[in-house]
């Protein structure tokens, strides 16, 4: 498709359309005429748009206009200024993007432009290659799980096929193999929706070439990318606009490739990816791109968008309302996708996900190379982010140089956030034992119910004695929170609770605290303890998203609640935060065992250790029972036994996850 400049067959009205605007973006622009302190991978999409839609319409105004922007880069001594010129982003994108307007276009453009073309060309190809043999094992060249390796090498394959380098080509490959048979089966990407959306297309360039040019078919190689739109989608917010930040996150908008929605989209039957596609191409398309804060954006994947549309793709919108990804330990739950409907994610695995952890120590153990440069990922395990009413409610911090899981909706040990924080790696050389997990995970597609436990002890310091630190997230079909935190120490320990939100919280006379933004809400009250001072203050975040553009900063204000406690061995916060302008009251239930709230129609009951729940309706060996008063089943997690109302319904040797009946 994209050497050939052939899409699959079909009428395309919109992408075309689409490819002719993008085209003629920039004509009222004067290329540079030296580098510029900030990025130019723009400059790349900004000559392959209007060589590719003149190979469609035939109009010499595009091809004058791609030549503009060709001779723009073309006489730039350096690709990159500010970090690593020549072999890093910059030199990535416009290897990709002007070897594709080389062989688009190359024929029709004169002598001399094509000639300076193919010699910069094949100059910045060997520059990016020779960075990457020398700095295997160290930076981009072996990081098989981010997107500065994806970008520059699929830079370095795209001038490799149109120039005939077939060394370039082969180390590509090799590193593409790599990556597809590492990346994680259950499509998650730890460094978050915007560096998906910045990254994993390279890796469908990638795909597309090697199909193209070597009649290799790796597609279905590993299962990220056939299952890695399902992880895009359950990090949307309801309404499709918005995206969940965990991870590095420049903005809340910056989330869609239209492009790439498509190719998946065709590729493996998806017809959510198809209507997603038509919705971010469509609708959303020009509010995303003003308000995204990630360059390029959006716009100029128009040549995408037009050359991996199938017009054949049925459409269908999503239904899915629950999902749970194993690698990342990430579950996301919601009452479905209207723009007033709730969605909470939440999340808890060792840095970079379980199998980019695990191979990395492999590689440091076997090879002596660094492979895990997940500089994105936060310190967040057991963190959640809270959307409903067309808001975000409980929310992360995004963008973050120096990452603190203070900024997260976490739990703080004598004021400490996890050991070896406040930095922008931090999960470089520390322990492989340190390692946060879930377990107990309830999310199946037909339950109205979503449970977890994550465990994050082992994430704090060794010298705070922090012994247990789990944290249980229960979402019930109405989309209300119940947060269990059972906390132990060698010795006497402040327990601080932490909520973030993006205006402050208000106090009632219950207790409680009112999260206000816009004209959603939600009250948050504590059951347990019951005299912990709770205070609110501002926590300002400020991040440079992109080393190309150091002057860059990025500032943000969190308005973060604290609950603490006072000091001692064990701590037990029980929480519930209800969405609504008029929320369900919530109620303690009284247990002989076990803990558990209740909101009239639906009941929470918690046991997450022990595993014994007794009330006087309820006896049961289980680390939960999820009840509702419609006459609806109930559901269990890990349980063995459960008697309601003196019936025996379950009875079995094996804990059991799901629904009773």
């Amino acid at each position: 498709m994209l050497l050939s400049a052939t899409p699959p067959p079909g009428p395309r009205p919109a992408q075309q359309a689409r490819l002719y605007e993008e085209a003629a973006r920039h004509r009222g622009l004067t290329p540079p005429r030296t580098h510029p302190l900030a990025s130019i991978t723009w400059l790349g999409p900004a000559a392959s748009n209007p060589a590719l839609a003149y190979r469609v319409s035939g109009d010499p105004v595009h091809l004058a206009e791609t030549r503009r922007w060709i001779e723009a880069a073309v006489r730039l001594p350096h690709w990159g200024k500010a970090h690593m010129p020549d072999h890093d982003l910059d030199a990535g994108w416009l290897l990709h993007h002007l070897s594709l307007a080389y062989r688009w276009v190359g024929d029709e453009l004169p002598d001399g432009v094509r000639a300076l073309l193919r010699y910069k060309l094949l100059l910045q190809g060997r520059r990016m290659y020779e960075f990457a043999v020398a700095s295997e094992g160290r930076w981009w060249s072996s990081s098989y799980w981010q997107n500065h390796n994806w970008i520059c090498y699929a830079g370095l394959a795209t001038a490799g096929y149109v120039l005939g380098k077939e060394e370039w080509t082969e180390r590509a490959k090799d590193n593409l193999g790599t990556v597809l048979d590492l990346m994680p089966d259950d499509g998650s990407h730890a460094e978050g929706v915007v560096y998906w959306r910045y990254g994993v297309p390279f890796l469908a360039v990638h795909l597309d070439l090697l199909q193209e040019a070597e009649g290799i078919d790796w597609w279905g190689r590993g299962g990220f990318l056939s299952h890695t739109f399902r992880y895009r989608l359950h990090q949307l917010a309801p309404g499709f606009a918005f995206n969940v930040d965990h991870g590095d996150c420049h903005d809340r908008r910056s989330g869609h490739s239209a492009g790439l929605y498509y190719r998946l989209a065709a590729q493996y039957g998806i017809p959510q990816a198809q209507w997603l596609g038509d919705l971010a191409s469509g609708e959303l398309l020009w509010q995303e791109a003003a308000e995204s804060g990630v360059r390029p954006g959006i716009l100029p994947e128009a040549y995408l968008e037009y050359l991996w549309y199938d017009p054949s793709v049925a459409a269908a919108r999503p239904t899915e309302t629950r999902a749970f990804f194993p690698d990342l330990g990430l579950l996301a739950a919601r009452t479905g996708w209207d723009d007033d409907a709730t969605l909470v994610s939440f999340k808890a695995s060792p840095g970079g996900g379980h199998k980019a952890w695990e191979t990395s120590e492999k590689h440091r153990a076997e090879l002596g190379w660094e492979t895990l440069n997940q500089g994105h990922h936060h310190p967040d395990s057991g963190s959640f982010v809270l959307v409903s009413q067309g808001a975000f409610l409980a929310v992360d911090e995004g963008y973050s140089n120096r990452k603190r899981a203070a900024h997260h909706n976490l739990l703080l040990v004598d004021g400490q956030g996890y050991a070896d924080e406040d930095r922008y790696h931090v999960y470089k050389d520390i322990p492989f034992e340190r390692q946060a997990r879930q377990r107990d995970v309830l999310a199946g597609p037909d339950c109205g119910w979503a449970h977890a436990t994550a465990e994050i002890a082992a994430m704090y310091d060794p010298a705070l004695g922090v012994r247990r630190l789990d944290r249980t997230l229960v979402f019930t079909p109405s989309g209300r929170l119940v947060l269990l935190d059972l906390a132990e120490a060698d010795t006497e320990r402040e327990w601080t609770f932490l909520l973030q939100t993006d205006r402050p919280t208000e106090p009632r006379p219950d207790g409680g605290r009112l999260i206000r933004s816009g004209t959603a809400s939600a009250m948050v009250r504590w059951f347990a303890p019951l005299d912990a001072p709770v205070v609110s203050e501002a926590t300002e975040v400020e991040a440079n998203p992109t080393s190309s553009t150091p002057e860059l900063r990025l500032t943000r204000t969190l308005h973060t609640l604290r609950a603490t406690t006072a000091r001692s061995a064990q701590a037990l916060f029980l929480t519930s935060i209800v969405p609504g302008p008029a929320p369900a009251a919530s109620e303690r239930v009284g247990c002989e065992e076990g803990q558990g709230v209740t909101f009239g129609e639906e009941t929470v009951l918690l046991s997450p250790v022990a595993r014994r729940i007794r009330t006087a309706a309820v006896s049961a060996d289980a680390a939960a029972v999820l009840l509702g008063t419609d006459g609806s089943a109930p559901y269990v997690v890990a349980a063995t036994r459960l008697v309601l109302d003196g019936h025996v319904l379950l009875d079995v040797p094996e804990p059991y996850t799901g629904k009773v009946g």
